[in-house]
């Protein structure tokens, strides 16, 4: 049945027994006690009282010893008075040895005692009386047999006092052999203690400090938990440990799993506008190149003209797309050299200040001191601030402004380019960044995509935090030139 036991169930079990075992040998012990006490006080008010109530029998019997030799010699009454009084101490000795009387023997005795001194007494009695009527010669004769009644009666005395002697070594003999029955019993429970405790350290040590310590070293903080003496405390750190490590590597698994979506879709599309660049990218040159020339060459109406500037116009925004497949599949070369972050908004800036005007935008830079160089191409730099600056104007239809944020934080450069337009709403947040995907009725997708490529090419990132209503506010961190 032990085997078929559980480890909780077994310990438990075991302290259990430990409770049991402690409870009835303090019962024990406690009953034990109050035994011994019994036994004590029993030897206190009871044969101690009595032996000492023997003792003061006897003795008041050997005071009486004396008197009449000495009232025989002089003839003084007082010897008689002293006689007297140690006759009635006596007595009343008798009658608390009488009290005490444990038992039929002792009561007996004590009778005896009695009857031999009344003997005695009126023995006595007779003695004095010759000896006061003057008749010393009879007195005398008397006077052997009133000393063996004395002996006789201090012989009894003596074997009164001797019975309650034996009473209390009795008693002593008992309370003894108690003791050494509750020494046994304290023995017994302590082994038993013992057994236990031993029993719980071997289980312990074996079902659980044992696995506990071969996984800590199959964990690799073998080394640890002897340092830190607390096993357990190591094992739950590590448990700890271990489960993070499982939430962040399933959130890098899903990160990875949509990068790989990413990187496959991006490598479809750069097959595909490879593929484009070349089919498509000379005839339209070719177009271009012979509109240019009509357009020179031409007499045209007014709405011919108008006709003429529209399809010219959707022939460079055809252009545009092709040139933006071409940047997405076959992105150019980083060209990196010291520039400040600083200098690439005021040039980015300076490129979009007429288009700004068209949009009724403001804009505004905020810079406490130039921001430190960096390593890094500063056109394709410009290009990721000229894309996010014209996304802010398109999104705000009836104008609004621009704030441009320059700071330094651990060791980077961080511009934050922030509009007042209607911010992008959550459920698209997620995929603002994808290939492809937008919200203009002409827009292409790619060019938020191939901005967050350039800044991750510099080593920095690209974010967006966007409040609706609260407008857009784009997060551009770049790492700091090394000395």
């Amino acid at each position: 049945m032990w085997h078929h036991l559980n480890l909780r169930s077994r310990i438990y079990l075991l302290l259990v027994a430990l409770v049991v075992i402690s409870l009835l040998a303090g019962s024990v012990m406690v009953w034990y006690t109050n035994r011994v006490q019994s036994l004590l006080s029993n030897i206190i008010d009871q044969n101690v009282a009595a032996f000492k109530a023997a003792e003061a029998l006897q003795t008041a019997l050997v005071n009486q010893k004396g008197f009449v030799t000495y009232f025989f010699m002089d003839g003084d009454p007082d010897w008689l008075r002293q006689l007297g009084e140690h006759r009635q101490i006596f007595k009343d000795r008798l009658i608390d040895a009488q009290k005490l009387a444990q038992d039929r023997i002792q009561q007996v005795a004590v009778e005896q005692i009695s009857r031999e001194y009344q003997a005695y007494i009126e023995l006595k009695d007779r003695v004095i009386a010759l000896y006061t009527n003057g008749d010393r010669k009879q007195g005398t004769e008397l006077h052997p047999q009133v000393r063996s009644l004395f002996a006789d009666i201090l012989l009894q005395c003596d074997r009164f006092k001797e019975m309650h002697f034996a009473r209390i070594k009795t008693a002593q003999v008992s309370s003894n052999r108690t003791a050494a029955q509750l020494k046994i019993a304290a023995v017994a429970a302590i082994g038993a203690h013992v057994i236990l405790a031993l029993t719980i350290a071997v289980i312990f040590f074996r079902q659980i400090m044992v696995p506990v310590t071969r996984m800590l070293q199959a964990m690799g903080h073998g080394a640890a938990s002897e340092e830190s003496g607390n096993i357990v405390a190591t094992l739950n750190r590590n448990v700890i440990d271990l489960l993070q490590n499982v939430d962040q590597a399933q959130i890098e698994l899903e990160k990875s799993r949509e990068h790989l979506l990413q990187t496959e879709k991006m490598a479809m599309v750069g097959r595909l506008a490879a593929g484009m660049a070349h089919t498509i990218r000379n005839p339209f040159t070719s177009v271009k190149m012979r509109l240019f020339s009509l357009g020179r060459s031409l007499t045209l109406s007014e709405p011919q003209k108008d006709d003429f500037e529209v399809i010219s116009h959707e022939i460079r925004h055809i252009d545009a797309i092709v040139q933006n497949f071409l940047e997405f599949s076959r992105p150019p070369k980083l060209v990196l050299q010291p520039v400040s972050p600083s200098v690439i908004v005021d040039n980015a800036i300076k490129l979009l200040v007429h288009r700004l005007k068209s949009y009724d935008v403001a804009i505004q830079v905020q810079r406490r001191d130039p921001l430190p160089e960096i390593i890094g191409d500063s056109e394709q730099l410009k290009e990721v601030l000229v894309n996010l600056i014209v996304n802010a104007c398109e999104a705000m239809e009836d104008g609004g402004s621009i704030r441009i944020e320059e700071t330094i934080h651990d060791a980077q450069v961080v511009l934050r380019v922030c509009d007042s337009g209607p911010g992008i709403a959550p459920a698209i947040m997620d995929k603002i960044f994808h290939p492809f995907f937008t919200t203009k009725e002409d827009g292409t997708g790619l060019g938020l995509s191939i901005a967050r490529r350039i800044v991750e090419e510099h080593g920095g990132s690209l974010e967006i935090a966007s409040h609706e209503a609260k407008g857009a506010a784009f997060v551009i961190t770049l790492p700091i030139k090394e000395n």
